[in-house]
């Protein structure tokens, strides 16, 4: 409850405590304060109780945490059959050898073959621009636009 609390914090609290209710009063506002908290748990427990005998037999293992959503993805995802026999799938497909399979198609080369070995024909990659462009090839220059 009080996870994120420092020490100093915590010290503060009860310095302020002190100053507020006085050294005589603050066990009796501990002691009230505990007191309703513990009430306010007992409520909700019976709550619980009465709501799981309410839905019936068929809810006898419902978990109020399963409400909210993370909690209940992660035990449906855990428990589906389903999504264990997808993980086996994803585990065996290689997915960077189907892509170097296909990047040496288009290449040209032979998946077996790597690229760099003699045996291998080395294709025109006609995806790459050329250095240097010709002169032909270059737009004219206009000096007013720039």
């Amino acid at each position: 409850m009080f996870s994120d609390i420092g020490a100093l914090e915590l010290v503060a609290l009860v310095i302020l405590a002190v100053l507020i209710f006085g050294p005589d009063k603050l066990p009796k506002v501990i002691q009230d304060v505990s007191r309703f908290i513990r009430r306010i748990r007992d409520f909700s427990e019976s709550a619980k109780q009465d709501i799981r005998s309410e839905l019936g037999p068929e809810f006898k293992d419902f978990e109020f945490e399963d409400l909210n959503p993370k909690t209940f993805i992660r035990k449906q995802l855990n428990e589906n059959q389903d999504v264990r026999e997808l993980r086996e799938l994803r585990s065996s497909f290689d997915l960077k050898k189907e892509i170097d399979e296909v990047a040496d198609a288009v290449k040209g080369t032979a998946s077996g073959t790597p690229a760099g070995s003699p045996s291998a024909t080395p294709a025109p990659d006609l995806l790459k621009k050329s250095e240097t462009p010709d002169k032909a090839d270059r737009p004219p220059f206009d000096a007013d636009a720039t």
